[in-house]
């Protein structure tokens, strides 16, 4: 006997057991029949990752390698990163990901529910990539000092690697990481999830913390710096945006979803 599945565009993506049950009379029957997996799928209409281009599907969805745009204005490096998203056990390691979450620890239900919303779970994984929340997160941040008893952050060239150390040491966070490490990780997460992902570097990148809409220097009378600011600048900052519709928001804001995974401030 053959069975035909046909799953729903906006069904929960994750693991799904199969049980085939067989009533006979007064006399019920049943079978596990294994297990199967669903994701995000960008080549269904009706799925709110929908991309139609194929050839923006081939780049953003299935390739395994990609370049990492740092350095500064002046001289900008293009650094190769291996995403690997359909290596042996990375599945594994991404489903385990979300049930890892502090949204699935404090509400099951509720989060499992949740995870066939592309938003919703690109707002999980931004979370899990980095370890500052003490939520069993992936990556370590560090900007300052040694590295020499642990993994100096330019070191890294790929994703891969970091998934599987971070499985081996029972999910404890891999250190360290740096924001083009952190969108590296992201952007294998969530293409392995099936949701369309790029990176995106900015050169001399702004941070204003008291969102007054301007980066804030002061000095006294002399001309002598005061440090009283928090705004900062960096050379540049890597992030990730990510495809797909956004009802909640309205037609006009469907496509490219700004995600960061840099561990900075919390976001509201």
């Amino acid at each position: 006997m053959n069975f035909t599945i046909s799953s729903p565009a906006n069904a929960v993506i994750g693991r799904y057991n199969l049980t085939l049950q067989v009533t006979s009379g007064n006399k019920i029957f049943s079978r596990f029949l294994g297990q199967f997996v669903l994701l995000f799928n960008p080549w269904c209409p009706g799925d709110d990752v929908y991309m139609a281009n194929e050839n923006e599907r081939q780049e953003y969805v299935l390739n395994e390698n990609g370049i990492i745009f740092v350095g500064n204005a002046k001289y900008i490096e293009a650094r190769g990163w291996y995403y690997g998203q359909f290596q042996d056990h990375l599945l594994n390691i991404c489903l385990t990901m979300l049930d890892l979450s502090l949204y699935y620890r404090q509400d099951p239900a509720i989060d499992v529910s949740r995870r066939g919303d592309p938003k919703y779970v690109g707002r999980v994984i931004s979370s899990m990539i980095n370890g500052n929340d003490n939520d069993n997160g992936v990556l370590l941040g560090k900007w300052q000092g040694s590295f020499h008893s642990h993994e100096n952050p330019s070191r890294w060239d790929g994703s891969v690697v970091i998934l599987q150390k971070w499985r081996q040491d029972n999910y404890k966070p891999v250190q360290y990481g740096q924001c083009w490490v952190f969108a590296g990780v992201m952007c294998t997460v969530l293409r392995c999830l099936g949701i369309p992902t790029r990176l995106v570097s900015n050169f001399n990148s702004a941070h204003d913390v008291d969102r007054n809409l301007s980066i804030d220097k002061y000095y006294d009378s002399s001309g002598k710096s005061l440090n009283i600011s928090k705004d900062s600048t960096w050379d540049y900052h890597v992030w990730n945006e990510s495809w797909f519709i956004r009802p909640d928001l309205g037609t006009s804001y469907n496509g490219w979803q700004v995600l960061d995974a840099t561990p900075q401030e919390q976001s509201k």
